[in-house]
């Protein structure tokens, strides 16, 4: 299936040789803004009102506005999630990604969520903390597992595998230039510019026809399911911005006549600022063109994408995560400076000896389901009787082929270096 399967959003003015990874992420993060701008015009309205909160906030406070990253980087942020349905695509997701810098970091099993959601995912990220202050875009990406009967019967699993190993999600060029980056390094400008133009082509929303049939059978499984094994491509299913202050941006965008999810899923507020918190607006009805039964296509509408936003927070160490899950986030010291001599929470320090908090780069498994299940049409059906497939990292890391890193280890790295940026 070719890649070229919607508007392409604009690539930005050309640029000097050589292009690196790190100038290949920011163009791409931006791209495949301007892309879902277009697609989910709420998007604008919420990348927007996080604009105007986070330069009250920064008026508001000053450099303590700043502690948790600089208000370039704030402003710049994005995180995307992608859905993919086998190993292979999985490992071309890899080296896209790869060539702009991002490497997989953590393993999160959803399928124990509540609703099961039969995905397991990594998230795609810069892991150097210079790269991460330079533009941290990352994208959580899932795969299906497919051979988990708790989720598919023998039919489905078989039907799943024929539809899912006859698509191409990427063209050849397109990974051709994506090995090209991470061998060499950089790539010339013409070539940077063909990877984005490709790249953003192939994760914009199709326009090619659904088998409703085949769509609604996965959907009485899982919203998730049918919209990874349930159409011929990808696309980023949301796109979210960072806000320095998310209760008052939920206000603002019910102000604004928007529909929110339930709640901010994630730590409550606290004096200190921990981990994640996130919330989205409600999946949206899309239209979709539909492969009836009968031979005809018809026009109807899907809900998949949502719009999400998202607060970061200074990351804990393992110990302040356990005390975390265990008691939650009253259980945690009120200062910045216990939570550092406690060693529960990721700091390090200038020259001059001031601490700095450590962000939080990456996801947690509960709110991430709980945003997915919050924007599901339905809640599927599992059989919990049913043989569970087993997936774990090492699994994960084979269909990669690369190293999967593990986000403590990186922060230890991070907080061991010493000194680093004030405002990363």
């Amino acid at each position: 299936m070719s890649a070229d399967k919607g508007a392409q959003a604009p690539i930005g003015a050309p640029v000097t040789d050589p292009v690196t990874p790190t100038a290949l992420r920011t163009r791409l993060a931006a791209a495949l803004s301007r892309l879902y701008g277009t697609e989910v015009p709420a998007y604008t309205t919420l990348v927007r009102t996080c604009e105007e909160i986070n330069a009250e906030v920064l008026e508001r406070s000053g450099e303590q506005a700043e502690r948790l990253g600089s208000i370039e980087r704030v402003t710049a942020e994005r995180h995307g999630a992608v859905r993919v349905g086998t190993p292979a695509e999985m490992g071309q997701v890899a080296r896209v990604f790869g060539a702009c810098g991002m490497h997989p970091v953590g393993f999160y099993d959803l399928r124990e969520a509540t609703p099961a959601i039969p995905v397991v995912s990594t998230a795609f990220r810069p892991i150097d903390a210079a790269e991460l202050a330079a533009n941290p875009f990352r994208v959580f990406t899932s795969v299906l597992v497919v051979d988990d009967r708790r989720f598919f019967d023998e039919r489905t699993q078989a039907r799943l595998r024929e539809f899912l190993d006859g698509r191409s999600l990427f063209p050849a060029e397109l990974l051709d230039l994506a090995d090209r980056m991470e061998t060499r390094g950089s790539l010339p400008a013409a070539e940077a510019d063909r990877f984005l133009e490709l790249a953003t082509a192939s994760l914009a929303l199709s326009d090619e026809p659904v088998d409703r049939q085949w769509y609604e059978h996965l959907e009485s499984i899982s919203s998730v399911a049918a919209d990874i094994g349930g159409v011929g491509s990808t696309h980023i299913n949301h796109l979210t911005p960072r806000v320095l202050d998310i209760d008052e941006l939920y206000r603002r965008m019910q102000d604004q006549g928007i529909t929110m999810i339930d709640r901010i899923q994630g730590p409550p507020p606290a004096p200190v600022d921990v981990l994640l918190r996130q919330t989205s607006f409600r999946a949206l009805d899309e239209p979709r063109r539909f492969a009836e039964p009968d031979g005809s296509v018809t026009t109807g509408h899907l809900r998949v994408r949502f719009g999400e936003v998202e607060a970061r927070g200074v990351a804990l160490t393992p110990r302040g995560r356990a005390l975390y899950d265990e008691r939650g986030v009253a259980a945690l010291p009120t200062t910045e400076a216990e939570l550092d001599a406690q060693d529960l929470a990721y700091y390090s320090r200038d020259d001059d000896g001031a601490l700095r908090p450590i962000v939080y780069e990456d996801f947690l498994p509960k709110s991430a389901a709980g945003i997915f299940a919050s924007n599901l049409t339905s809640d599927g059906a599992t059989d919990s009787s049913a043989r569970a497939s087993v997936r774990d990292a090492h699994w994960l890391q084979d269909a990669l082929e690369r190293p999967l890193h593990d986000p403590y280890a990186l922060y230890d790295v991070q907080r061991s270096a010493g000194t680093q940026d004030a405002r990363p």
